[in-house]
């Protein structure tokens, strides 16, 4: 992720005032969903030279909940007990809908992963926030490798 967008992101979240509570599981993905979708797509323009239809389905590959879950899993070595505690109360939370194409599990563990990205932003944890990012980016560049591995020997 390019300097530029760093300092985007520590001017953006500079508006928002820190107020010393709680924010419940779901404002928390609330946040973290526009949060991560906003570096999401400043990764995208940033690496990719194609159409916006073709960036918006690399971005699709980021957002969807599976991908989320398994990120989230992928990254709880690194987790500290604190943000451990987010992901938990998001995956916990209660549901009131979710899509109907997507696995209830991996729906729950994607709230997880919005709520972790909701809360670092919110609490001005900017830093930690993009070393998350870029373990995400690292972890779905090695999948993809895999992808093409295993297309490569089902080919042969």
């Amino acid at each position: 992720m390019g300097k530029t967008n760093n300092e985007i992101m520590r001017k953006m979240n500079s508006i928002v005032s820190y107020k010393n509570f709680m924010h419940s599981p779901a404002q928390l993905a609330y946040a973290g969903d526009a949060v991560y979708e906003l570096l999401v797509r400043s990764y995208i323009v940033d690496n990719y030279e194609c159409s916006v239809n073709k960036m918006h389905r690399i971005a699709v590959k980021f957002v969807k909940a599976k991908a989320q879950a398994n990120i989230i899993k992928e990254l709880d070595y690194i987790l500290t007990d604190e943000e451990r505690k987010v992901v938990k109360r998001g995956r916990n939370s209660k549901v009131t809908s979710s899509p109907k194409n997507v696995d209830f599990m991996d729906y729950r563990y994607a709230t997880g992963f919005e709520a972790l990205f909701g809360y670092l932003y919110l609490n001005h944890e900017i830093d930690r926030l993009l070393e998350l990012f870029n373990k995400t980016i690292e972890i779905l560049k090695k999948e993809d490798k895999d992808e093409d591995n295993r297309g490569k020997k089902s080919s042969d």
